[in-house]
């Protein structure tokens, strides 16, 4: 039997409907955690927690939108006083955002990418910490390659932006929240297989500014020639919420198979 090496924690899971966040739902629950998914798409972190209790995991959904702080502060809540404690918050919910050149990116359409990128990420952690602050645990925020590594993806610099933003804030909550046994880390993926394409909005001008990239064919993915999958990120942020990782805070970790190493 494997070890559960969560066992008896209480974990939340921002956007688990789909991608990282249903695959590292998936996988706290398979080490014992009980876990909260906190999404704006309800119906789809519905399926997951299906999931998880088909494989005899404990698992509830909650409708938030973490754009929204006072739906953070209304969810988190609510899952501490349902659980009695907090241990595990995974901040993941993100959206790649409209892509379009500088100049002509609104206002508007900046504001939605950090809104949900950087605010939401704030919020998690804000209303987090009352709940954790008496016991301890593990903040697990997803960033990106891009933004930290890469920074050849034009058109997207809110998006970079945001993930730039995130791990700074890491490292800020990594140290403040020390004192009291509450670590902060970053994950930075690279190019994996979600839907979070469906959640990208190039503009028409954007062929206007792009600076066109070959890569030889099958090296675009160094190490396997393919996109890494939701899986493979959720084992990192596995380790990162158990004890395995008790001495590891204030950093951010690439989980990309050498990709940002070839774009960078």
């Amino acid at each position: 039997m494997t070890e559960q090496r969560l066992q008896g924690k209480i974990a939340i899971v921002t956007g688990g409907g789909s991608g990282i966040g249903q695959a590292t739902a998936i996988r706290f629950a398979e080490h014992g955690a009980k876990v909260f998914m906190l999404d704006r798409t309800p119906e789809n972190a519905e399926k997951t927690k299906q999931t998880i209790e088909n494989a005899g995991g404990e698992a509830h959904v909650i409708e938030c939108d973490v754009s929204k702080p006072d739906n953070v502060q209304k969810a988190i809540n609510q899952v501490a006083e349902q659980a009695g404690q907090l241990d595990i918050v995974f901040a993941n919910a993100g959206i790649n955002g409209t892509m379009a050149p500088i100049e002509t990116m609104e206002p508007e359409d900046w504001d939605q990418t950090m809104g949900i990128n950087m605010r939401g990420t704030f919020a998690t952690v804000k209303y987090a910490i009352p709940h954790l602050k008496d016991r301890g645990g593990s903040i697990i925020i997803t960033s990106s390659i891009n933004g930290n590594r890469v920074f050849s993806g034009i058109g997207f610099s809110a998006y970079a932006s945001s993930k730039a933003g995130q791990t700074a804030f890491t490292k800020m909550a990594a140290l403040e929240l020390a004192r009291y046994k509450i670590r902060v880390n970053a994950v930075c993926p690279g190019a994996i297989d979600t839907n979070i394409d469906d959640n990208t909005y190039p503009s028409d001008d954007l062929k206007e500014v792009q600076i066109p990239v070959e890569f030889p064919e099958g090296h675009e993915h160094p190490l396997k020639g393919e996109p890494g999958t939701p899986k493979q990120v959720a084992n990192l942020v596995l380790f990162l919420a158990s004890d395995e990782s008790s001495h590891v805070t204030g950093t951010r970790i690439y989980v990309d198979g050498a990709e940002s190493l070839l774009r960078g």
